[in-house]
Formats: C-alpha cells, sequence, structure tokens
C-alpha cells in the first residue's frame, strides 16, 4: 500500500479541525489534507501578514473558514462542538520569539489558556476523535548542549514564548492525566522547531525578510551571518503530524505520547549559507551585515531535537537535504512574484513532489 492510499483510508470523508489554518504551517496543512479529501474546517482570529500563503493559495475556499479568537472559550467550544472533528491539529499560537517580549501576557494568554480553552471543549465530545497539540522545540529548558533534546528531557523557558510552550504542555499533561485518558479523545503532541518554506511572511524571520527586501531590489541586513541553524522545509513535520495522528488512530499504544520532528544534523548551515544557497534561485540578492542591535532579546544559540521516537514509532524522518529545501522554498516565491501560474495547483504540486520523493527514498510513513 502506497502512502497516498495510507493517508486517503485515514483522512478521505472526515472532518478536521484545523486551529491557526490562516498562519504558515497551518496553511499548508490544511492544504494537504484538502487534497486528501479531508473536510477541513479551520478556526483563527485572522490571517496574520500580508501577504499570507492563506490567501496567495486561495486556501479559504477549500475549507468551512471560522473567525475566533482562542481566548474566548465559548466560542472555541461552540466550533468545536458544532464541527464535531474526527481529528484536530491545534496549531494556533503567537509564535514569535520577538512579539513575546513586546506582549507576553498576549503570548501567555493564547498559548496556554488558549490550549486548555481547545481542550475543555475536545472533553465535552462524546465521539472518537485524535487531536494533535502542536507546541515547539523550545518547550524543553534548553542549556544548549550539543545533543538532541528527547521527549523526557525537562521543559522550562527563560523567555515568554518558551515559558508559553512549556505551560502549555503542562496543560495538556493534565487535561489527558486528569479527563481524556478515559475518553474517546486521544491525544498526541508534536514538538517542531522553525522552519521555512513558500508563502511565509513573518516579521522579524530570515526568509520572509530576505523575501520582502530582494523582491523590492532592496539590501537586506544580516545580523550574525556566522549563525548556524537546522534548515527544514515545512512539509517535514506536517507529514510527521500525519503520520502520529494515523497512527492515533489506529492504536490507542501511543495516546499522550509527545513527538519531536527535526531536521538531520546536516542540514545545520550558517545564515550566510542559506543565503549564498537562495542566491542560485534569485535574481538581485544583496546583503549587508547590521550593526549590533541595541534591543537584543534572549534567544537560544543552540537547540536540536532528539527525533529517534518518531523513527521508532512512526517510521518519521526528513526527506529533503538542505538544498532541495532552499529549491523548494525559493521556487515558492518566485513563481509567487513573477505572476506563473496558480499558486494553489504549485502548492499542491509541492506537496505531491514531496510526497512521492518520501516514498522514493524508502521513508516508512510514505510506505
Amino acid at each position: 500500500m502506497n502512502s497516498s492510499d495510507h493517508l486517503e483510508r485515514c483522512f478521505a470523508g472526515r472532518t478536521v479541525l484545523v486551529t491557526g489554518h490562516t498562519g504558515f504551517k497551518g496553511s499548508w496543512l490544511s492544504h494537504w489534507l484538502h487534497g486528501l479529501g479531508a473536510r477541513v474546517v479551520g478556526l483563527s482570529d485572522r490571517v496574520p501578514t500580508e501577504p499570507a500563503n492563506f490567501e496567495a493559495s486561495a486556501i479559504a475556499g477549500l475549507l468551512d473558514d471560522h473567525r475566533c479568537d482562542l481566548a474566548d472559550r465559548e466560542a472555541v467550544a461552540r466550533i468545536v462542538a458544532d464541527a464535531r472533528p474526527d481529528f484536530v491539529f491545534h496549531l494556533a499560537a503567537q509564535a514569535l520569539v520577538r512579539d513575546s517580549y513586546a506582549r507576553p501576557v498576549e503570548t501567555l494568554m493564547t498559548n496556554i489558556m488558549g490550549t486548555a480553552h481547545v481542550l475543555d471543549a475536545l472533553r465535552q465530545l462524546d465521539q472518537d476523535c485524535v487531536a494533535l497539540l502542536i507546541t515547539s522545540d523550545k518547550c524543553y529548558d534548553n542549556i544548549e548542549w550539543e545533543w538532541g533534546y528527547r521527549e523526557n528531557d525537562r521543559l522550562g523557558g527563560k523567555d515568554p514564548y518558551s515559558a508559553s510552550k512549556g505551560g502549555a504542555e503542562l496543560v495538556i499533561r493534565t487535561f489527558v492525566e486528569s479527563w481524556l485518558r478515559e475518553s474517546p479523545i486521544r491525544v498526541g503532541v508534536a514538538r517542531a522547531g522553525n522552519v521555512i518554506g513558500g508563502g511565509d511572511w513573518a516579521a522579524n524571520r530570515l526568509v520572509p525578510d530576505c523575501i520582502r527586501a530582494w523582491s523590492r531590489d532592496e539590501t537586506v541586513r544580516i545580523h550574525n551571518p556566522a549563525a548556524t541553524r537546522p534548515w527544514q522545509l515545512v512539509l517535514e513535520p506536517l507529514g510527521g503530524y500525519l503520520a502520529l495522528a494515523m497512527a492515533l488512530a489506529e492504536s490507542p499504544a501511543l495516546d499522550g505520547e509527545a513527538f519531536n520532528f527535526g531536521p538531520l544534523a546536516e542540514n545545520d548551515y550558517s545564515v550566510e549559507a542559506l543565503i549564498e544557497a537562495m542566491r542560485e534561485h534569485w535574481d538581485h540578492v544583496h546583503w549587508e551585515r547590521a550593526p549590533d542591535a541595541v534591543d537584543k532579546v534572549y534567544e537560544a544559540g543552540l537547540l536540536k531535537l532528539n527525533c529517534d521516537k518518531a523513527l521508532h514509532h512512526l517510521g518519521w524522518r526528513p526527506t529533503y537535504g538542505f538544498h532541495e529545501t532552499v529549491a523548494a522554498t525559493m521556487d515558492w516565491y518566485r513563481r509567487f512574484y513573477t505572476g506563473e501560474g496558480n499558486m494553489q495547483d504549485f502548492g499542491r504540486a509541492q506537496i505531491d513532489a514531496y510526497r512521492e520523493t518520501a516514498r522514493s527514498r524508502g521513508i516508512a510513513w510514505a510506505l
């Protein structure tokens, strides 16, 4: 049975609620699920950026689009009750570290209490449902050691964003152990790091900052070109989320478990190396080193994930190498800015190409 049969057997004709469906990762996941034949219901307070993949790829036409603030407990409960979902992917969040310093209380409210409101709505359901709660690699108490964090390592957070994700994890554990363990709701937790890919225009992120500048033939200013990061295509963790949801639907053995989804160590490249790789796919690339910022905020310099658990239980591992990741990202942006064809069709083609590559490379979840 190929991955198309397996994924479609699981999701075709099912109702899937995606919170944060207007965001970068949520819009790609919604697109993928629609292609599998799912009825997708979206819950989000707004489209977070202009432009946005949600609008560029006309995702609203592929789903039931609902606007709701996660802080509104009654509205969240009403949407969940009306949808009666078979699957829930909770991605809605305040997702930017720098914004968490500017709006710490809002970040904590959205990421902790918003998660509590989704879980509280789910515990009222009287039907089978698989709920996948997506947090972040920043939920770990990061002491910047050289090896990857495992799912049973200590949670924590030195900045408001990391604290909000660690707090969300505690809320999830509370609901699982207090109410959901004996209910028809099966819960999984997914922890993934930063991703790149077409359609991301978030503020204070490297690739979107470069694309915004270069699309206007401007020079982008880079604060630390020597900084090394693990670069992962947006479709990589999304494939992991789908694999985990399938596993939970088929067996209760993984109920309540957390899983890491991160890139291979060989995808660690410097910021400068990423920019030079982007240059191969974009004309008029200009950058310069920026002077040291006077308003520096804390952000971890080294954070790695150990993904052995996902490999062992789900057969998941990353599909694309560094240069394939950069090529897919830049191909999307180039088509958007040149107006070459329909972006919804191109996004679907990128999803299909990713799945076919995973299958051809013998990655177990795709076989």
